[in-house]
């Protein structure tokens, strides 16, 4: 039944990428200033979130439900990679001020994010902008995409990665 709604999905936005194929690859910078791969979790489940800027409440409350999940996503080999257009030094203020304890990537040109199909026009007040989409990729430990969230509520998006791999065992 995932599947068939992450079908779906993808049809309403060809830019996505597929289900059951290769996620895209990438290597960013995080917020100590390392360089970042997907290829360095091989045989790991990994959650890649978009997400649209840091310290804002929305994307503080997403990313500190999942660092509070850290027990029971290390219990399922979870690995969580937040990207935003955000620059590494905004991302360092976000990791120490709210004591998170993943990977933080910076993706300042959008590439990765328009590769995942997570640039997007976007609507806020009347106004209109190119933006980040707020979606969530769920890739294997094989590095093939599980499943795309492209509806993604900040308050229990943690508990929807926890159940969809726990699903999966």
């Amino acid at each position: 039944m995932v599947m068939k709604t992450a079908k779906k999905e993808t049809e309403l936005n060809p830019n996505l990428p597929k289900i059951g194929k290769k996620a895209p690859s990438f290597t960013l910078l995080n917020q100590d200033g390392e360089k970042v791969s997907l290829k360095d979790f091989k045989g790991k489940n990994v959650v890649v979130y978009f997400y649209p800027k840091a310290l804002t409440p929305g994307c503080t409350v997403q990313a500190c439900s999942l660092t509070d999940s850290k027990k029971e996503l290390a219990k399922l080999d979870i690995v969580v990679l937040g990207i935003s257009a955000d620059p590494v030094k905004k991302l360092k203020q976000f990791e120490e001020k709210k004591n998170l304890n993943f990977d933080l990537l910076s993706d300042e040109d959008h590439s990765v994010c328009e590769a995942y199909g997570s640039w997007g026009l976007k609507k806020f007040m009347g106004r209109e902008y190119m933006g980040i989409l707020r979606q969530s990729f769920f890739i294997g430990k094989d590095q093939k995409l599980l499943h795309i969230m492209t509806k993604v509520n900040t308050k229990n998006h943690h508990e929807e990665v926890i159940n969809f791999f726990k699903n999966l065992e």
